[in-house]
Formats: C-alpha cells, sequence, structure tokens
C-alpha cells in the first residue's frame, strides 16, 4: 500500500485537548512527564531502571501462553528478554472487543509494534518490547459484545456480570458463524475463518480467546499479551490498594488535577471517585463505597467490612480489588518496566489527569503516545476522489462543502455577486447621504433596505449555486458515494469497521504494510490506498 500523511487538525476529527498536547501547549507541560520524542525516551529509560518484578512477571505470562509459547518463538523470546534489566515494554490496552472490534484496536497494537522498532534503532543497546494490556476486568459487556463486518452488526448475546475477561465462550457459536459467514469465498477468507473459530470456539474464557487471536495475528512481532487479573501481579499492588481505599489519596489528587483542566481550558474524560476498586467476583463486580457508620461496603451484594477487615481482605485477597478507570493505569505502571503508554485521544485526556496521583505514589509516569490514526482505501477510490480534483485532505470536509467547492471550482459561471454587491453598497451610500440631508430621522430606513437587499443577493446566490449543482448531479453523487465509503454513519472508518474486510482483500500483507507505514512519533494521520 501507499501511504501519504496529514496533520491531525486537519481532519476535525479530535480533541481541541489532543490537539494542544500534540503541538507542546505550554498549558499542559505539568500534566504529563516526557515528551513523546526520541530524547524524551533516553530521560525515561534513566528513570525507570529501578523496576525489579521481572522474574514474577515472566513467570506469569509463561502461564498464561502454556503451550501456545511453542508455535509463537518471538513471543517466548520476548519473554526471556523481560528478565533483562536492558528490557522495557511499549504498551498499549483495550477491551475485549469480540473479533477485535472497530479497526483501531489493530492500530493501537501496531503502533506499539513499530514504536517499539524504532527505539531499538536509536538506542540499539535496549530492548524494547510490545505489549497489548487486555481489560479482562471489565464488566460492561454492551461495549464489547459486537462488531461490524461488512455493513451487519453481529453481537453475542449472553449474561454477563463479573469481569469479562474470566466469561466462558461456550455460548458464542452463532456470532462466530454469522461473522465467518460475511466474508465470502476466498483463500483469505478460508484463512480468517481458521483463526476465528481456533480462538472462539475451544471452550476458552473471553481472555485466552482473544489472547489466542490476537497472537494468531501478530505473534511474528513478538506481541507480549497480558492478562492482569492475576492474585501474583495484585500482590505487588496492595500499598496502593490499601491507601487509595482507605484514605481517598487518589481522589483529592485526581479530582485537584481535573479542576485545573477546566480552569485551563481543557476537557476531562473521568471523575475519580472516593474509593477507586471494585469488588470482584466469579459472579459480580461491583463498587466499594464507605457507609455513614465508617464501614464499607459492596454496593449491591449486602456485603460490609470493618476497616480492619478490609486490609485484612486486601492482603489475603488482593484478587478480590479490581481497579478502576483511573488506577488501571497506575497498576500496569507498577507491574510492567513500562516506557510509554499508546492510546487513543480520549484516553489520552485521561492519563492527563493522572499525573499528580503517580507522582505522590512514587510510580514514574509513562510518556503518552495517541495511537497512530489510518484511513485505508484502493486506488480505486483514490482515482475517483483525484478525478473530482479533490486531495486526501480535502475530503473530511462535509459532504455540503465538497460539493460547494467543485461546483465553484467547475463552473463556467461566476456564481458569486459580491462584485454587484459591492456597486449597490456605494450607491446606498449615495443615497443615505442625500437622505440624511433632507432629514437625518431616515438613515435607519435606508439601512432597512439595504439589508432586505443584501439578504435578496445572498438567497439569489444559494439559487445559483443549487441550479448549478443541477447541471452537475453526476459528481455530486460521487461525493456522497466518496463521503458514505470513507466515512461510515458519517464518522472515521477506524471507529466503526472491522478490520475483516482489509484482511480479506490484503491477507497475512495488512499488517506488515500497517507496521511499515505508520510512523509514532510523527503524529500525523495516514492515509493509505
Amino acid at each position: 500500500m501507499k501511504a501519504t500523511y496529514i496533520d491531525y487538525s486537519d481532519t476535525n476529527s479530535f480533541s481541541k485537548t489532543l490537539i494542544a498536547y500534540l503541538n507542546n501547549n505550554e498549558q499542559l507541560a505539568s500534566f504529563y512527564g516526557n515528551r513523546p520524542t526520541i530524547a524524551g525516551f533516553k530521560d525515561q529509560i534513566n528513570q525507570k531502571k529501578k523496576f525489579s518484578h521481572r522474574e514474577l512477571l515472566t513467570q506469569v505470562l509463561s502461564d498464561q501462553y502454556g503451550d501456545l509459547l511453542d508455535s509463537s518463538p518471538e513471543v517466548a523470546q520476548n519473554i526471556i528478554r523481560l528478565k533483562d534489566e536492558n528490557t522495557y515494554t511499549i504498551t498499549t490496552g483495550h477491551q475485549l472487543n469480540i473479533f477485535t472490534g472497530p479497526l483501531y484496536f489493530i492500530f493501537k497494537i501496531v503502533t506499539a509494534i513499530k514504536l517499539a522498532q524504532d527505539l531499538k534503532e536509536k538506542y540499539p543497546e535496549h530492548d524494547f518490547v510490545p505489549v497489548y494490556w487486555m481489560a479482562t476486568e471489565d464488566h460492561d459487556f454492551e461495549e464489547i459484545n459486537h462488531t461490524r463486518a461488512f455493513g451487519k452488526k453481529i453481537s453475542w448475546d449472553v449474561e454477563s456480570h463479573s469481569a469479562t475477561g474470566r466469561l466462558s465462550t461456550q455460548s458464542i457459536v452463532d456470532a462466530v458463524k454469522q461473522y465467518c459467514n460475511t466474508f465470502g469465498l476466498s483463500e483469505n477468507a478460508t484463512e480468517l475463518t481458521n483463526l476465528v473459530e481456533e480462538a472462539y470456539l475451544k471452550g476458552r474464557n473471553l481472555a485466552d480467546s482473544t489472547r489466542v487471536f490476537v497472537n494468531s495475528l501478530f505473534k511474528q512481532y513478538g506481541l507480549i499479551i497480558l492478562d492482569a487479573d492475576r492474585k501474583e501481579l495484585k500482590k505487588l499492588f496492595v500499598p496502593i490498594m490499601e491507601e487509595d481505599i482507605l484514605e481517598e489519596k487518589s481522589f483529592k489528587a485526581i479530582e485537584k488535577t481535573s479542576e485545573e483542566l477546566l480552569e485551563k481550558g481543557f476537557a476531562t474524560q473521568v471523575h475519580a471517585r472516593e474509593i477507586n476498586f471494585f469488588y470482584l467476583t466469579d459472579e459480580f463486580r461491583e463498587r466499594i463505597v464507605r457507609t455513614g457508620d465508617g464501614r464499607f461496603e459492596v454496593l449491591h451484594q449486602d456485603i460490609y467490612f470493618t476497616e480492619e477487615e478490609l486490609k485484612k481482605e486486601i492482603h489475603n485477597h488482593p484478587e478480590r480489588f479490581s481497579p478502576n478507570v483511573v488506577m488501571r493505569p497506575m497498576y500496569e505502571e507498577v507491574i510492567l518496566p513500562n516506557l510509554a503508554y499508546i492510546g487513543g485521544g480520549a484516553e489520552i485526556v485521561y492519563w492527563l489527569q493522572l499525573k499528580a496521583n503517580f507522582d505522590q505514589y512514587k510510580v514514574q509516569f509513562p510518556i503518552l503516545i495517541p495511537r497512530n490514526s489510518a484511513l485505508i482505501t484502493d486506488d480505486q477510490m483514490a482515482g475517483k476522489i483525484f478525478r473530482l480534483d479533490f486531495t486526501f485532505k480535502s475530503i473530511f470536509k462535509s459532504g455540503e462543502t465538497l460539493k460547494k467547492e467543485y461546483v465553484k471550482r467547475i463552473t463556467k459561471h461566476r456564481l458569486n455577486l459580491q462584485d454587484e454587491w459591492m456597486e449597490f453598497n456605494a450607491i446606498f451610500g449615495k443615497i443615505k447621504l442625500r437622505t440624511h440631508k433632507i432629514d437625518p430621522s431616515l438613515g435607519p430606513s435606508t439601512d432597512a433596505v439595504k439589508a432586505r437587499l443584501k439578504k435578496a443577493i445572498n438567497n439569489l446566490e444559494k439559487k445559483l449555486l443549487k441550479a448549478e449543482k443541477r447541471n452537475h448531479q453526476d459528481a455530486l453523487i460521487q461525493v456522497d458515494r466518496i463521503k458514505d465509503k470513507l466515512f461510515p454513519n458519517g464518522g472515521l472508518q477506524e471507529r466503526s469497521e472491522n478490520f475483516a474486510e482489509l484482511y480479506l482483500k490484503h491477507g497475512p500483507d495488512l499488517i506488515p504494510d500497517l507496521v511499515k507505514s505508520f510512523n509514532p512519533l510523527d503524529f500525523k494521520f495516514t492515509i493509505l490506498y
């Protein structure tokens, strides 16, 4: 595939806060650590050298992968590398969307892989391992139980009340069948069907199914897939769990940061709670709250702890305490030798709310890297765009704007009546002067007549444009088709489409093409065709 790049600001699809971060806005400087530059990574490496949980981390990973490592030598090698104090991780995370969900799921992981490669080239004395952190403890199943392929929504309808990673895939058979039936008949369709069925139809839970599927796509790059819902890893987080729940330190720090961001005119993305942990079992994941009498309640479960009982529970059963959206990032940085987090625009914004909390717990804050965003099309569509004399940059404008620009560019007639209006304006200047000499009070009446004429001329301009649009109706229909194809439901392709359609076209070359084309530290929107 060929690649071209445009500024994120030119897509009109990303938040003011994200654009300010990319532009190194001074007002945001206190809300993050090192800048996302090659030089910034040198400082980050020096600050992360004290990481001391490598043996435990590699043991957990080896146990989670099991026999899967036999067919994934690059992954096995990277797990071994994590024992070395000169090895660091580049992490992205996401929920367990079935069949990977929207296309940006793939883009996140590719960005992590490419950044690890780029850093190895710049700092050959170190190793950099890409990591996909599975959000296995998330319980919002309705966000992940569906995907869209070829315009069809495929859903997995089953009850889920606890961590999604623990959910059995026994009932996903119908969703797998619907998904694979959209592929048609081809060599790539057969290959993708085999990958899907191997991952999801072997009676695993959703976490393990996701690992198998994602590993089948990315194992050649040594991507490590981590499920942090493990007692051994949660033990490392016990001191912070205890302080957050008993002293509400995170709530105070994050609320203060959020207020500061709002005062500077930047939006916030998440709200901290007084207690930022859920109580987790195989049956439920519910918030922990402090009651009026000083006890701690697990909501909707009639479970209560005194302070001493809760301390004992945290130390004896840390696996029962599940971090929410504001504490998961800190958990990640505690258990990984991590240098950078790669996230979507909204994720980067809420990470900016967390810096002060990291500081008070003396946990190194990662470099924040917006994932690469991309639009993928083909030569046929590119040809249509260029024949209409548009560019890849211009197609991010609204359909109506594109139509107006096309008609004004292609028409042989002048549709703008501004020259005529300038003549009328001069005439009204003379009329107003004459009326003022006769009766100064007639000035407003003259202005009213002028305003009505201006409105009439504007309306006439619109009619001229509309009439000329009819003369070029075929071309304008092409504009609508281009917009509908490249921006499904009016949004970015990556936010709704699944990767399957692209995999069927490009096969195993899809991911290598993405890795080749993405440039994580350039911060440009990628267009591939």
